[in-house]
């Protein structure tokens, strides 16, 4: 059997913004050309696209690093540099992006849920070209020495996390048929003994009707009392059949080793499915009671039966090692698949899927926190802010001044007075600090070019 990869966590970065450059036009007979500085080229973004011929997330076990292309600088003669290129992770349907916390590799946010063929998101933007000084003319400004740098990339660690998307899943106590069913009815080969935890990863197999109509069906790691909890495999377990439709809820007659009692296994099951979650318990489920070929069985073939049909559940007494039942039970799996799948509403198109995921990426972006750090010391953090700190070439008057233009028509200013910021507290964005001068209006007139729209 194939391993089954399902977590991973990467390193992604986007390719650094090429720096815009500031150049004036020199040419004879034309002693007082204007500026004419070119744009620092784009640096590249890493996107993840979910793709349906993939089924693991093996191609993240072993390699962790993943770097968009840089964009290169722009020149003079108004040369504006190359863009870089994109990178594109291609991940599994199902598969999960969180944000981590860098320092303890714990989720902080979901970033998308890639569940349609082509969902994609930005995971690493690249980094925006700065702007050259052709930009910053203005009616008072007519020769401009500066320009912007190029933005540094994000990077950061996120997790990956591949949910099965199976129609239906089997569940049920370690050991009790799981892994013989689906080799019956698939043409998935699992790993088959006579003792708990035989199946450690999921297995997933097509089974198909003989009137044609197929499935996708997963065997899952076995559950035990207290799995809601995490004990034994649990939470490995349940996570696993969050998205299937359909639950085929095995349960061994024999009472395995254990001489367990049947009803009393089916009950133990759909408690740690409400407890972990109830809408796992509310899911179509089919009772199938396996082994059904070993004597003395039919008392609790009968029990499990009554017990079943009481909560509304169909019912199924089958045999994996004589195939008794196999095939009625296949066929009513594909009857309430196809019901299921029938019933689901059609989502929006993977395009606006796709852009409702970059509008929430940019959401995140441009949102602006202000909290205080000290008496007289405040703390300013988001990530269109902070962009603008590292593109500002500290060492030269007129891109600080700019900056400082910058941050006023953001309302930064007014906000920092409205909670309290008072003139000559220290004021901290990165690794940079500011004295807080009140709110002002500038002597020098700035043009509304729109970068902060």
């Amino acid at each position: 059997m194939s391993s089954f990869t399902d977590f991973s966590h990467i390193n992604v970065r986007g390719g650094d913004g090429g720096a815009g450059c500031m150049s004036f036009r020199r040419e004879a007979y034309v002693p007082k050309g204007g500026p004419d500085g070119g744009d620092g080229g784009d640096g590249g973004s890493v996107y993840c696209v979910a793709d349906a011929q993939l089924s693991s997330l093996i191609d993240y076990r072993y390699k962790h690093h993943f770097r968009a292309e840089r964009g290169t600088h722009g020149q003079g003669a108004r040369k504006h540099g190359r863009d870089g290129e994109d990178l594109i992770l291609r991940v599994p349907l199902g598969t999960v992006i969180r944000e981590l916390d860098p320092a303890t590799m714990e989720p902080l946010y979901e970033i998308a849920d890639l569940t349609q063929p082509g969902e994609r998101v930005c995971v690493a933007p690249g980094g925006v070209g700065g702007r050259g000084n052709i930009h910053f003319v203005t009616s008072v400004r007519r020769a401009p020495a500066f320009a912007e740098k190029g933005e540094p990339a994000l990077e950061h660690w996120i997790e990956l996390e591949m949910k099965l998307m199976a129609d239906a899943a089997l569940v049920g106590m370690p050991s009790v048929g799981k892994s013989s069913i689906i080799s019956r009815i698939s043409a998935a080969r699992p790993k088959i003994a006579d003792y708990p935890f035989t199946t450690l990863v999921p297995n997933l197999g097509v089974a198909r009707a003989s009137d044609g109509r197929s499935f996708v069906v997963a065997d899952v790691p076995g559950l035990i009392e207290g799995a809601s909890e995490g004990r034994g495999l649990g939470h490995e377990f349940l996570r696993h059949i969050e998205r299937t439709a359909l639950i085929l809820h095995l349960v061994d007659v024999t009472g395995g080793f254990e001489g367990r009692d049947a009803v009393q296994d089916y009950e133990t099951i759909n408690r740690e499915l409400a407890a972990y979650a109830f809408e796992l318990f509310e899911r179509p489920q089919i009772v199938v009671a396996n082994k059904c070929d070993m004597p003395g069985t039919d008392e609790a073939v009968s029990a499990l039966r009554e017990r079943a049909e009481a909560d509304g559940h169909p019912f199924f007494a089958v045999s994996a090692v004589t195939g008794e039942g196999l095939d009625a039970l296949v066929a009513r799996c594909a009857d309430m698949v196809s019901e299921l799948r029938s019933s689901i509403e059609p989502t929006m198109s993977v395009d606006g899927i796709n852009e409702a995921w970059e509008r929430s990426r940019v959401k995140r972006d441009r949102s602006i926190s202000i909290e205080r750090e000290g008496k007289h010391a405040w703390r300013i953090s988001g990530g269109q802010i902070e962009r603008m700190v590292v593109q500002t070439d500290w060492e030269n008057d007129e891109a600080i001044a700019y900056f400082q233009h910058r941050l006023d028509r953001m309302g930064i200013d007014a906000s920092l007075a409205k909670m309290g910021c008072s003139n000559g507290d220290e004021v901290r964005i990165l690794g940079y600090a500011f004295n807080f001068e009140g709110v002002r209006d500038d002597d020098e007139v700035f043009e509304d070019d729109g970068e902060d729209a």
